[in-house]
């Protein structure tokens, strides 16, 4: 066959760039057969065919690697091809894997890109074949699967003539697919459930999403599990408890302020805890944002959707672990009754914090959320999750969440979670010189340190100064990952749900 008349029967698209889903397919296990006819999805390396690819190749009679060399696709990550007809085959599909797959994360990418392809296809079942006899990876099919739930999400609930859910099926051939049904089943679609939870709650716009409604959400998504207790502050709860720092937040809205807390008790003893920043929309408050990009600012509760998913994955899938998410919930916005910059607010803790921009406010809520954690817990160990700085952004990127935490030996668990995982972090330091920054001439602390210097690193001491030394601690600034402007194999453009899986796999490696 000539590359041209390859060319009319092909077409190649980079898969960031590769057309929004149709529909989401729903994700079957079946025997390894490549010689079934219908739709089928094969993995292609950069150095060639291998395992179902060449299998299939040699069934057609090298068609298929006269097409990978006519049309020059050359099997590099984020590169897929669709091919026309070939020998019973409606449809032949190739997804790059660059040298290969060497662990779980390549899998998930595998079965997200294979996802993403066949939503563009219109047949009924689309099949992935990944040969895992010889897989260094427990249960590749299981990966493969999950990544595929990951990588078809979408959020079309506002479109007019929102897409049908469920048309077809995506079925992940395996050498034992009922044992990695189990496992998919098992362990990973309550993570992915999990993760689509906040990814959903991060995409809803404010008018939808706001306090009370986050809370409404978080009950409908637990009903049914065993071992959990939700817990709710109202603004009088909070009041009681001396909140200050989050009622302040909050009282330029109509919209009243919430502490939300979700415990799952899988094992006994002291928790793990996980507090997150729940600005449902951000204006700045009177220190009020410039309007361009402030539609985005309805993804300042990023972190406690995260901290809630992450409860919401160990409670489906049965954990062995007590886990606490503290949802820290309020509105910023800009009224009569706003808090003012020069504002001195009392925190729970006692300490006075002096108010140098109202738009330095996740740090506000979180002081007040992780010293409740520490009176009412005594955890074992405390991260606070927050769409908390521009400046980690500029610092990172959309590849890696900050991480600042006093523990090397918790850096080191988190970073090796955040890796396994496909949500890395990078470490970044808690200068003693930024604790001389945010001192008050008039308040114990100031909530900004009045430069653009450390923007991230003096965020993290501010929320410092209200976790005891001897607590084990760290702060995961994901301001840069929790939304992506262009998409990923496993996170479709939007919200990602960041942190869901991390503190997943961080419990699953070390507290459970």
């Amino acid at each position: 066959m000539s590359s041209r008349s390859i060319a009319r029967w092909a077409s190649v698209a980079l898969l960031a760039g590769a057309p929004a889903a149709l529909a989401e397919r729903a994700i079957e296990f079946a025997p390894f057969d490549v010689t079934s006819p219908g739709a089928l999805i094969v993995a292609v390396g950069s150095d060639g065919l291998g395992g179902p690819a060449r299998e299939l190749d040699e069934r057609l009679g090298g068609a298929l690697s006269r097409a990978v060399a006519g049309l020059e696709f050359a099997g590099e990550p984020g590169e897929s091809m669709t091919l026309g007809a070939l020998e019973g085959y409606t449809r032949v599909g190739l997804v790059g894997i660059g040298s290969g797959i060497a662990d779980a994360g390549g899998l998930r990418d595998l079965g997200g890109a294979a996802a993403q392809l066949a939503a563009t296809w219109p047949d009924e079942t689309v099949a992935i074949a990944w040969d895992d006899s010889p897989a260094a990876v427990d249960r590749p099919g299981a990966q493969i699967a999950f990544g595929a739930l990951l990588g078809q999400y979408r959020f079309d609930k506002f479109k007019t003539e929102p897409q049908a859910a469920g048309a077809g099926v995506l079925r992940v051939l395996a050498r034992e697919p009922s044992a990695a049904r189990a496992e998919f089943e098992t362990r990973w679609r309550p993570v992915a459930d999990a993760v689509r939870f906040a990814r959903d709650l991060v995409s809803e716009p404010a008018n939808e999403l706001y306090p009370e409604t986050f809370v409404e959400r978080t009950r409908a998504a637990f009903e049914g599990l065993a071992g959990v207790e939700i817990e709710v502050l109202d603004p009088s709860a909070m009041r009681e408890l001396g909140m200050g720092a989050l009622l302040g937040v909050g009282q330029g809205s109509r919209r009243e302020p919430r502490l939300l807390v979700v415990s799952y008790r899988g094992a006994d003893g002291p928790p793990v805890v996980f507090a997150g920043k729940g600005i449902t929309f951000d204006s700045g408050g009177i220190s009020i944002k410039q309007s361009a990009g402030m539609w985005k600012m309805k993804y300042d509760m990023a972190g406690a959707a995260a901290v809630t998913g992450a409860v919401l994955a160990l409670a489906g899938r049965r954990a062995r672990v007590h886990a606490v998410a503290i949802a820290a919930l309020a509105e910023n916005m800009p009224a009569a009754g706003a808090q003012r910059p020069g504002d001195v607010v009392r925190t729970m803790s006692d300490r006075t914090v002096e108010i140098h921009s109202t738009d330095a406010e996740g740090r506000l809520v979180l002081a007040d959320a992780v010293w409740y954690a520490q009176q009412r817990f005594s955890p074992r160990l405390l991260i606070d999750v927050a769409t908390l700085t521009g400046s980690v952004r500029v610092a990172l990127g959309e590849e890696y969440a900050g991480l600042f935490t006093r523990d090397d030996e918790l850096a080191a668990a988190i970073d090796l979670a955040g890796r396994r995982a496909g949500e890395p972090v990078w470490r970044l330091p808690l200068h003693p010189s930024y604790a001389a920054d945010i001192e008050s001439d008039i308040a114990d602390i100031k909530n900004i340190s009045g430069t653009r210097l450390a923007g991230a690193g003096v965020g993290a001491q501010f929320i410092g100064e209200f976790v005891e030394q001897t607590t084990r601690w760290a702060h995961l600034d994901i301001a840069g990952v929790a939304w992506r402007d262009e998409g990923t194999s496993t996170a479709p453009k939007g919200a990602t749900g960041y942190g869901v899986r991390l503190l997943d796999q961080l419990v699953r490696d070390f507290h459970q």
